[in-house]
């Protein structure tokens, strides 16, 4: 068996067991599920008449900003999990059995895809029940729904050095929301970014987050030609700015991560 087929078979087997593991602690999964459900309503409900957006409903605006928000705070796991399994000793007797190296980053992203699917259906069922509606076809949907995982399982990486640079769960936690919330918020997520001021409207303009809730807002029909989209170049292409940002953060950070997990592990 040659390395990749060795990284995929382990890979494959480290991503079993994660998910068992999920099955064992089923208040995860189900804390996991309601997070989602709760911001749909919240901002459809409580927000939705308050805010208003040029031409088109807000709950259809919304949707794309929760589907965002969701699915990059779903990569966290990927760190949280890496944090857990050194601080118990878990990597160190993955480290004793013969398997690739990169078997257990590969498997714990993988399963962060997983769990984001669920996320994904979850949110779906209730934004329709608030009324939010896909007008675009099968396949533009499609896309879209496939864009959000591919940009989550990219942060996910990074998730995963970040994870393994702070020892402890606690801390991780306190980490990554703070650079993951105001990401999601200074952003096109849930309002208007003509609206905010000069210097938060440049940043939103070229947050990464801006241009992958433009895109599935595009991918699935959720725009009117009567809002006004900014000039900046990532909204303007969001679809390709997206998968730039995707390509870029694996490029970075798989190889970067891979060698972290070797500095770890030797410890």
């Amino acid at each position: 068996m040659n390395t990749a087929q060795m990284m995929v078979s382990d890979g494959v087997t480290i991503a079993k067991r994660n998910v068992i593991k999920i099955k064992r602690v089923p208040d995860l999964i189900v804390f996991t599920m309601l997070s989602p459900i709760m911001f749909v309503l919240l901002f459809a409900y409580v927000f939705g008449s308050a805010i208003q957006v040029p031409g088109m409903s807000y709950r259809e605006f919304l949707i794309a900003g929760i589907f965002t928000q969701t699915v990059i705070f779903g990569a966290t796991w990927t760190g949280l999990g890496m944090v857990e399994d050194l601080q118990k000793g878990i990597i160190d007797r993955f480290r004793s059995l013969p398997m690739a190296p990169s078997a257990v980053l590969v498997g714990r992203t993988s399963t962060d895809v997983l769990i984001n699917v669920l996320s994904l259906v979850v949110m779906s069922l209730t934004g329709l029940l608030v009324g939010w509606r896909i007008h675009s076809s099968f396949g533009e949907a499609l896309a879209g729904y496939a864009l959000l995982l591919l940009f989550a399982y990219a942060l996910s990486w990074v998730m995963a050095v970040v994870g393994m640079w702070i020892r402890t769960p606690e801390v991780f936690n306190n980490a990554s929301f703070m650079v993951i919330f105001p990401l999601s918020f200074v952003a096109n997520t849930f309002v208007d970014i003509s609206s905010l001021p000069p210097v938060l409207q440049t940043i939103a303009e070229w947050n990464p987050v801006s241009a992958l809730t433009q895109a599935v807002r595009e991918l699935f029909g959720n725009t009117n030609p009567a809002m006004p989209v900014s000039d900046a170049w990532p909204l303007q292409n969001p679809i390709l700015a997206s998968l730039l940002w995707t390509a870029a953060m694996l490029i970075v950070f798989v190889p970067f991560a891979i060698r972290r997990y070797q500095k770890a592990v030797s410890r």
